[in-house]
């Protein structure tokens, strides 16, 4: 079975411009730089949900500014921007715009408590009026590029990464193919209905979705009541034994677990690899608990699936952006 790698260096060929590399989650925005001597320069902070519609926008180039301050690059020397971020995306006059629900407060209206009533949130327009070159990829999408290339699923035709964090997020690839869809959404299973639940209300506006019965956000929103404020806290007390955090937590992977499983009837896979803050850091605990929802069920469909860790482990944000804009 596979298992996570160590660090990994990636320096681009002596001479070739440098990149921007950013990652867009619904809790934060990092952005490296890369070059001939790796990957440095990180930077990060909360991401930007107040203001106009262009607020993320403007906090992704001003960071793309930071980080080559921060590694001694000349903007104006980038010479293109790989941007992985959460979605779904709407396209507006051919350039991504997000429709976020970790981002966007009008889609679920003031009962999710984001700070603004957007509905979607301008990203490649900006970026490209400030950079020659942008390629934008829903973060699912990146990470499977990154972990086919230098992670858990190098040398697969038929796998999938997924990431457990603040969102629930998926990337396809079936018969060596990575799947786009026709505005680069393929992979938002976490926005499948699982049951009706009205403690489930998911940011994009659904109640009873995957993302909203088990991503990080749902967490506090659905158990705080019983004490668990975040994800953390609620992992604590499972490990230790508590009865109600561990039922609580089996709840959710039972969900997380049926969900790969379908992925592997509905397209034939052969590993998925799982990151993001909430798996990662339970990993441990977490793993098995989601190879049994595989292990069994349906053999014709199962049998030789695996689960493992992402390859790149906490690195993969950072890689999955990388992965878009290295030849």
């Amino acid at each position: 079975m596979a298992t996570a790698t160590s660090a990994i260096s990636i320096q681009l060929p002596a001479g070739a411009p440098p990149v921007a590399c950013v990652d867009i989650g619904g809790t934060k925005v990092a952005v490296n730089v890369a070059d001939s001597r790796g990957v440095r320069g990180k930077v990060s902070e909360p991401t930007a949900k107040e203001g106009e519609n262009d607020a993320l926008a403007r906090q992704i180039i001003r960071l793309i500014g930071e980080s080559c301050a921060l590694a001694g690059i000349a903007v104006a020397d980038i010479g293109a921007v790989g941007v992985a971020t959460c979605g779904p995306f709407v396209i507006n006059q051919g350039m991504v715009e997000l429709a976020g629900p970790n981002i966007c407060g009008g889609l679920a209206g003031k009962a999710r408590g984001l700070p603004n009533d957007w509905v979607t949130a301008l990203l490649e327009a900006p970026l490209k009026a400030a950079f020659p070159n942008v390629r934008v990829e829903n973060d699912g999408v990146g990470a499977l590029e990154a972990e086919r290339r230098w992670g858990a699923l190098q040398g697969l035709d038929h796998c999938a990464y997924v990431t457990w964090s603040t969102g629930i997020g998926m990337g396809l690839c079936v018969d060596g193919h990575i799947l786009r869809g026709k505005n680069g959404n393929a992979g938002h299973a976490g926005h499948t209905f699982v049951i009706s639940n009205d403690d489930a209300l998911c940011g994009c506006g659904l109640v009873g979705d995957v993302e909203g019965l088990v991503a990080g956000n749902a967490i506090p929103r659905r158990f705080g009541h019983a004490g668990f404020s975040d994800a953390a806290a609620l992992f604590v007390a499972a490990r230790a034994g508590d009865a109600r955090a561990t039922a609580i937590v089996d709840g959710l992977c039972e969900v997380m677990g049926r969900t790969l499983f379908n992925m592997v009837a509905t397209l034939d896979l052969q590993r998925i690899s799982v990151g993001g803050s909430v798996f990662w850091h339970n990993r441990d605990y977490l793993l098995p608990k989601l190879q049994a929802y595989l292990q069994g069920k349906l053999p014709a469909l199962t049998n030789g699936v695996e689960v493992v860790p992402a390859g790149l482990g906490e690195q993969v944000g950072d890689y999955a952006a990388l992965a878009l804009v290295v030849p």
